[in-house]
């Protein structure tokens, strides 16, 4: 999101990074920092650096999702590309290093500069593994005025029954975004 939100000339809300390095070896890192084992099961970590928490995730191939949700299992890899493979939209599959500046397997900025949003891979698919997805792409339409990709759409419509596996509070609160943003056009 930090990446696509300095594209869009805003400035970024929080700071998400991924890295090669598994779970313990970013703990024993941060060792003098507070750190929370908050999804230690998929690779997340957050350290406390004052009061603004990080969140370190290890790069990872996600495996089945049997709840429409949440993978069931995960495998740590050493590949951003195949990181950012598993990722909703072309613009969160997107990173940045000092080194190699901006990197983008998937045409996110592109999809940016086009104001489209567009799953990355098969769409279909995007949505069987995370139904929430497909309220996450109508709240970032809302958000920034872009438009969904008629593929994208075409695999929303046909999962939309998948939503009934999302626990109502992850409905609500991509609802109530969406709402806000809708409000806040119309003043």
């Amino acid at each position: 999101g930090s990446v696509r939100a300095s594209l869009l000339g805003k400035k970024p809300q929080d700071l998400d990074i991924t890295t090669n390095a598994e779970p313990t070896a970013i703990m024993e890192l941060f060792q003098t920092y507070r750190v929370i084992t908050t999804g230690l099961k998929h690779g997340t970590v957050t350290v406390l650096i004052g009061s603004q928490p990080v969140e370190i995730t290890t790069y990872r191939l996600d495996g089945p999702y049997s709840d429409n949700r949440h993978p069931d299992q995960v495998q740590f890899t050493k590949s951003l590309q195949d990181d950012l493979a598993r990722r909703d939209f072309t613009m969160n599959a997107l990173a940045y290093n000092e080194t190699a500046g901006i990197i983008d397997f998937y045409g996110g900025q592109e999809d940016i500069t086009h104001h489209i949003i567009r799953c990355v891979g098969d769409a279909k698919k995007r949505f069987q593994e995370d139904a929430l997805r497909i309220l996450r792409s109508v709240r970032f339409a809302a958000q920034l005025g872009f438009k969904i990709d008629k593929n994208t759409l075409w695999a929303m419509a046909s999962c939309k029954h998948l939503l009934k596996n999302i626990a109502y509070e992850r409905i609500n609160s991509e609802l109530t975004k969406t709402h806000k943003v809708s409000l806040s056009i119309l003043k």
